[in-house]
């Protein structure tokens, strides 16, 4: 998220350039008709794993220096014991809605997207989060409506909801090393898998075996 610990994040791939324009329209549709289901394979490799459930909250506590560098190593050690792969994003800020643009759209261009979508569901849900927000709601909307703002367990329970999409997230915590957000109040239709640099970073989360290219933009994408 913060340029002093995104020089020390490790992976073995990036992905990035940042489109000049959105067309939500058209972007949606292609969530809706290519990343609608469930796939399963890094909930295979990670079922000897018991998930916790999240109670959504705001960012409130961030490690210092040594912490976040050990706690770092030891989720690499786990994407190593569990043979998966951190599509590196970058940490402008945007880190947490640049993971799930990859994961929905195999790029992490359409964060724009995401975090609009997001904000969308906060407003019109005021009484699904409110109540996780220790400030004024319209305030916090409004934060998170801007770029670069950090996205929180808040705005991943709302990315679940507006998505339809489980969001797991293999974590760099000692005691904790998977949680799992689900929608509420309906099945979900996608999962989205992020590594979780404990309250510093999240990067998009592959197998190794199943590493996407970058996804072409199609034509009528105006980027």
């Amino acid at each position: 998220m913060t340029n002093e610990y995104h020089s020390e994040c490790s992976s073995s791939n990036s992905r990035g350039s940042q489109p000049s324009t959105e067309d939500d329209r058209m972007i949606a549709l292609m969530l809706t008709e290519e990343y609608s289901k469930l796939d399963g394979a890094i909930a295979r490799r990670l079922s000897n794993l018991a998930p916790v459930p999240v109670v959504p909250r705001v960012n409130s506590f961030f490690p210092t220096l040594s912490d976040a560098n050990t706690d770092h190593e030891r989720l690499l050690q786990r994407l190593q014991v569990y043979g998966l792969f951190e599509v590196r994003v970058s940490g402008d800020g945007n880190c947490q809605f640049r993971a799930l643009s990859d994961q929905m759209f195999k790029l992490p261009d359409y964060h724009k997207f995401v975090r609009k979508e997001v904000v969308k569901q906060l407003k019109e849900n005021k009484s699904l989060y409110e109540g996780y927000v220790p400030m004024k709601y319209k305030r916090y909307y409004k934060k998170m409506a801007k770029n670069g703002e950090w996205g929180d367990h808040v705005t991943l329970q709302a990315a679940a909801d507006r998505f339809a999409a489980k969001i797991c997230l293999l974590t760099s915590f000692r005691d904790t090393c998977f949680i799992e957000i689900v929608p509420q109040n309906q099945e979900p239709r996608r999962e989205l898998w992020l590594s979780f640099w404990s309250e510093v970073h999240y990067n998009s989360l592959y197998e190794l075996r199943a590493i996407p290219p970058p996804k072409p933009r199609k034509k009528y994408w105006l980027f």
